[in-house]
């Protein structure tokens, strides 16, 4: 199933350049020639990504609008800018993307490159199985337990049938085996949406690689629609610390992006996930890291060490995305109790690229800090 991008612009050199570099990576465009038509497509069909060229009236508020569209909340925003505009008022739009006019066939390709390995992880995350699982539900907070059913599976969650109960709340830990595998998950869920008769979903938090690996494997077999995921995008590790890390890649992930990020070096891997909290469009990304176990943490520590006996080594970095979170504070990281100069400097506002990427040198120089230069 092809992916489908509505493209707002009337620009023909522009549309020429996306038309062929969209078809290039097997995304079908359909145009737009003005605001009022666009907006009504949004509300009458599901696109995987929203270009739109902001020189228009109204381009604006199409960016907005895609945000609130039940059927286009989740998809790649992409907006088309003159150079002389802010990213701060693209991004607060709904961009996720930046494409800085000329556009060029370069830039659009290493631009969409990056978007539609996103698209498609935001469309796996959300392919549901219909399948009917038993299920044991161990409440987290009061110590009970309860049996429902699903009828249906994706990779971010499940809908269960809670008929003749009342409707349950808050965090929960579910129990099931995946049909025909002799594999058993245990993932902790919370209840996030009622729906009409018994029906309720859950959307699991905080899944291992391993939990999400055998769940997306699953998944792939026994569902039509899931396609093969782009390979991982390369990228060149330049900050660590037990919280998060910052990274140099052409085509960063925007802000609220979870993703999965493979590092290696000596012969030591390790295989994190996190949320990107900072994003400098051509330059980089920084990701807080979201896993909060002994094993995470002392593999990091044991990575850390092998950086540090071997300055002038250069680990391999690979990246994959994990999809969208609509709201990035519902995304929690692994750092509540570690001072980390590297997680504050993510949180610090108003920093402009340049000052963000001063301010860490400025910490790489200092001897104290937790943040490992690699």
């Amino acid at each position: 199933m092809s992916l489908k991008a509505l493209l707002l612009c009337s620009d023909d050199k522009i549309v020429r350049v996306l038309r062929r570099t969209l078809g290039d990576l097997d995304i079908a465009v359909e145009l737009c020639g003005n605001a009022e038509a666009a907006l009504r497509k949004l509300t009458r069909q599901r696109y995987e990504a929203i270009v739109v060229d902001c020189t228009g009236e109204g381009c604006s508020d199409v960016l907005r609008s895609a945000r609130s569209a039940p059927c286009n909340k989740q998809a790649v925003a992409v907006a088309i800018v003159e150079p002389a505009v802010g990213l701060k008022e693209m991004f607060a739009n709904g961009a996720h993307f930046v494409l800085y006019k000329p556009v060029s066939s370069e830039r659009a390709k290493s631009s969409f490159r990056a978007a539609r390995a996103l698209m498609k992880s935001e469309r796996r995350r959300n392919t549901r199985v219909a399948v009917q699982i038993p299920v044991v539900m161990r409440n987290l907070q009061g110590g009970t337990n309860m049996k429902v059913t699903t009828s249906d599976l994706s990779e971010g969650g499940m809908a269960v049938s809670v008929r003749g109960q009342r409707r349950p709340t808050g965090r929960w830990q579910v129990v099931f085996a995946l049909p025909g595998t002799q594999t058993s998950l245990e993932l902790p869920a919370e209840f996030a949406w009622e729906g009409s008769g018994s029906q309720a979903g859950l959307r699991f938090h905080e899944i291992s690689p391993e939990a999400t690996r055998q769940l997306r494997e699953w998944l792939k077999q026994n569902s039509p629609d899931v396609e093969q995921d782009d390979p991982p995008i390369r990228g060149q590790l330049t900050d660590l610390s037990l919280g998060g890390c910052y990274l140099e890649i052409s085509s960063p992930f925007p802000v609220s992006s979870c993703v999965t990020l493979s590092m290696r070096a000596a012969g030591v891997e390790v295989r994190a996930q996190g949320v990107v909290r900072v994003m400098h469009p051509d330059k980089g990304m920084g990701v807080e890291f979201t896993q909060a176990t002994p094993e995470h943490r002392s593999a990091l520590e044991r990575f850390l060490g092998v950086l540090s006996e071997n300055r002038t080594l250069s680990p391999e970095l690979l990246v994959e995305p994990e999809g969208l979170e609509s709201d990035p504070r519902s995304v929690k990281g692994n750092s509540a109790d570690v001072d980390d100069p590297l997680l504050h400097l993510f949180s610090t506002e108003l920093l402009t690229p340049e000052a963000f990427h001063d301010a860490l040198r400025k910490q790489r120089a200092t001897p104290a800090a937790s943040a490992a230069h690699a």
